[in-house]
């Protein structure tokens, strides 16, 4: 998987990124198609101190790809938060996928049984 990581007003130090990359090696364990991470860390001096730094994770994967943006007071929390709500996406995601294959197969059983009587 390819990760592209940018920073607005950070430093990237090496804990930061070994964070990152932890949790974005989660991310293959969960759906092994993945392309790509996209990774953007920002800190907005403008914003609400509760809320200045700022993480958003795109995940590039077969059909439409997946997005999250959080902020929080830190940077590492905020990392956090938004490889959870990736993590929940897939995870969704993944469920939907298994959901549809059962009820596909339960309708093909449904019909054999049918053309039996």
């Amino acid at each position: 998987m390819k990760l592209i990581l940018s920073t607005h007003n950070v430093t990237l130090t090496k804990a930061i990124e070994d964070h990152i990359m932890d949790k974005i090696e989660k991310f293959e364990h969960f759906d092994r198609w993945t392309v790509d991470a996209r990774v953007t860390i920002e800190h907005d001096h403008t914003r609400d101190p509760k809320q200045q730094f700022g993480c958003s994770i795109r995940l590039g994967v077969r059909g439409p790809d997946l997005f999250a943006v959080d902020h929080d007071a830190d940077l590492y929390a905020a990392i956090d938060k938004v490889a959870k709500k990736v993590e929940q996406q897939i995870r969704k995601r993944h469920s939907k996928k298994k959901a549809r294959k059962q009820s596909d197969a339960a309708k093909s059983k449904k019909k054999r049984q049918e053309s039996r009587l």
